[in-house]
């Protein structure tokens, strides 16, 4: 991480990328973009990870590595975000994660099993791609995520599509701040950088889809074993937070739920080190 955090930010997005392998798949009358890590050739399992709200494969920038030398490594920009068109169903969370289901089915192949990862509005459609996919689901893992439990303290962010240059870059870091990360001095130059490429890209209002109820409805339908990560910090779910972890485990009593010390919500990337140790744990329990 340190070598990341030296190298500028753009080089450090172009590097992981170029390792990747691109696929498109239908959304609607558009296309859904994918990114693919593989070592393995097509042989290791397969595991998907779905960003959060106004989000891109870039939320994941500091996972992948991590999971890619023991997995096959699926990341869309979800319907509606980063490169991906816009959904036919942009309010119907079943008909969105439809959507990625299919998308995998047509990647790795309909007799594949594999594994869901989701962060925030990501976790709505982990649930979701879990529920429509049964036992082909082999475990389903939601970090961050709203729509469990009570609502949290609303957070206000400021507006920055009309800025430019310096000032546009500090209102990142506010928002930031207040709501992805909890420790200002990790809100570096590649977060920064992700969440301005990511936020002008964003079309699809998630929040109202992450406060239908889907979640909990999906979770109530999983064939498969359930994992959740809040960080101890995160913003959507104070003052709320132990009532998500009370009210998942009245749904699941067997999932395995941690939080994370010191950090906000988007704890794949404030905690890095911590959160992919505890996601490779909770994977291999699964690993066919």
């Amino acid at each position: 991480m340190n070598d990341q955090l030296a190298e500028d930010p753009r080089t450090i997005l172009d590097r992981i990328q170029s390792q990747a392998i691109r696929h498109e798949t239908p959304c609607g009358e558009g296309r859904m973009v994918w990114h693919e890590w593989d070592n393995s050739g097509g042989t290791a399992p397969i595991v998907a990870l779905f960003h959060g709200g106004a989000g891109s494969w870039r939320h994941w920038i500091r996972t992948i590595p991590a999971l890619v030398t023991s997995y096959r490594v699926l990341v869309p920009d979800l319907p509606g975000l980063g490169e991906s068109d816009f959904p036919p169903d942009g309010d119907d969370a079943f008909a969105i994660a439809g959507i990625v289901a299919d998308g995998i089915d047509r990647i790795v192949g309909a007799d594949k099993t594999y594994e869901v990862v989701g962060f925030s509005f990501g976790g709505t459609m982990a649930a979701c791609v879990g529920a429509l996919g049964g036992k082909r689901v082999r475990s389903v893992t939601i970090i961050g995520s709203s729509g469990v439990g009570a609502l949290g303290s609303a957070v206000n962010l400021e507006k920055v599509r009309h800025l430019e240059g310096q000032e546009r870059r500090d209102t990142h870091r506010i928002n930031l701040n207040r709501l992805m990360i909890a420790d200002p001095a990790k809100i570096d130059d590649l977060a920064i950088e992700i969440q301005d490429w990511n936020t002008v890209r964003s079309r699809l209002r998630t929040p109202a889809i992450s406060r239908s109820g889907a979640i909990m409805k999906a979770i109530d339908q999983l064939q498969s074993p359930l994992n959740g990560m809040w960080g101890e910090l995160d913003a959507p779910a104070n003052p709320k937070g132990p009532e998500r972890v009370a009210t998942l485990r009245a749904h699941c009593p067997e999932a395995d739920i941690r939080l994370i010390p010191k950090t906000g919500h988007w704890a794949a990337y404030e905690s890095a080190d911590t959160v992919n140790a505890i996601l490779l744990e909770m994977l291999a329990r699964t690993r066919p």
